[in-house]
């Protein structure tokens, strides 16, 4: 996807504007973390491209609003919100490259800990 394509994908999804304030990269500031797209035509680091080998998760208030948002923007979505077996109530989806997303109610959020196999 162009730079402006992951733009427009990521502003939809994530429902925020994009830090752009390095011509080669966009940010987006989610909590403690930030997000960077980089723009591989300007930034010839490593010529080759490769979609997350894992899920990118998104903790959201508001899981419906986040699908809804993802299904406008051309995700491919991969399974549809579901209360998963360890408590989750969760999606996930690809972005247009490929890479993998993963949103979750943040109410249900599991970190690790008080589970029975934790």
């Amino acid at each position: 996807m162009t730079h402006a394509e992951a733009r427009g994908f990521y502003e939809q999804v994530l429902n925020m504007t994009a830090d752009d304030t390095v011509p080669s990269r966009l940010y987006f500031h989610c909590g403690d973390v930030i997000v960077a797209l980089i723009d591989w035509t300007i930034e010839r680091q490593d010529p080759t491209f490769h979609p997350t080998p894992d899920d990118l998760y998104f903790a959201t208030k508001d899981l419906d609003a986040a699908y809804d948002r993802a299904v406008k923007a051309g995700a491919q979505i991969t399974s549809p919100i579901e209360d998963r077996a360890w408590g989750e109530r969760s999606f996930y989806c690809h972005d247009l490259d490929g890479n993998k997303l993963c949103f979750v109610d943040d109410t249900t959020l599991f970190v690790g800990r008080g589970a029975s196999w934790s």
